[in-house]
C-alpha cells in the first residue's frame, strides 16, 4: 500500500530537517546516507523516493535553512538586528552583535545563523547549492544595509559597513567554534574580541 501524498511530504521534510543539523554539526562530506537516513526515521533505501542524489538534497537543504534565516530575520531575530535603530542614528544597537557572538549562538551549531554554519562545506557543494548559499548571504547583507540606509547612512557607506560588519561576525564566530573543544578560553575571547572590535568601530563611527 502506497502513502498519501501528505505522509510523503512529511517524509520529504524529516529528511530535510535532518540532513540539516547533520551536515551543520558533521559536515556534508562526512554524512553518509545510512546514518543520515537512519537519524531521519527511515531506511536507506528510502531515499531516492524522494531525492535523486545527496547533492539534490545539500541543494534543498540549503534553500531550506536561507529561507528560515531570512524569515528570523525579518522578525527581527537574526543578522539585521545587529544595524536595529539606536537611540544614536550614529551608532548601531549592540543587542544583535552580542546575539550573535555569544556562548550560547557559537554552541548551537544545528540551529544557528546558516551563513556561518555551512561556510566550510560551501566550496565543496554542488552549483545549486552555492547558489542558494549566496543568495542568502546576499539577502542578509541586504536588509542589514537598509537598515544602516534606514540609520541616515549613505547607500554606499551602508553596504561597506554591512559587509564588514556580517565578515567580522561571521568569522568570529567560526574561529571561535573551530577551538571551543580545543581551547575553550581561547574561544571565548575570540567571541569577545569580536564584540569589542565592533563596539569600538561604531564608536569611532559615532565621533566622525
Amino acid at each position: 500500500m502506497g502513502i498519501s501524498r501528505e505522509q510523503a511530504a512529511e517524509n520529504r521534510e524529516a529528511i530535510v530537517s535532518a540532513a540539516d543539523r547533520l551536515f551543520r554539526e558533521r559536515g556534508v562530506d562526512a554524512v553518509g546516507l545510512t546514518a543520515l537516513m537512519k537519524e531521519a526515521g527511515f531506511t536507506q533505501g528510502g531515499f531516492y523516493n524522494h531525492f535523486k542524489s545527496k547533492d539534490a538534497l545539500v541543494s534543498a537543504v540549503m534553500a531550506r535553512a536561507m529561507a528560515a534565516n531570512e524569515v528570523r530575520m525579518a522578525q527581527g531575530m537574526g543578522e539585521a538586528s545587529a544595524f536595529a535603530a539606536s537611540g544614536d542614528p550614529a551608532v548601531p544597537s549592540k543587542d544583535g552583535v552580542e546575539q550573535y557572538l555569544s556562548t550560547a549562538h557559537r554552541d548551537d551549531v544545528a540551529c544557528g545563523c546558516p551563513v556561518a554554519g555551512f561556510a566550510g562545506d560551501v566550496p565543496r557543494i554542488g552549483e545549486e547549492a552555492q547558489a542558494c548559499y549566496a543568495k542568502g548571504l546576499a539577502a542578509s547583507l541586504e536588509r542589514m544595509t537598509a537598515a544602516g540606509v534606514a540609520r541616515g547612512l549613505t547607500l554606499e557607506q551602508a553596504t561597506r559597513n554591512a559587509m564588514a560588519r556580517f565578515s567580522q561576525m561571521v568569522g568570529s564566530l567560526i574561529l571561535s567554534r573551530a577551538v571551543v573543544d580545543a581551547d575553550p578560553a581561547l574561544s571565548e575571547a575570540l567571541l569577545a574580541a569580536g564584540r569589542q572590535a565592533i563596539e569600538a568601530s561604531d564608536a569611532g563611527r559615532a565621533n566622525d
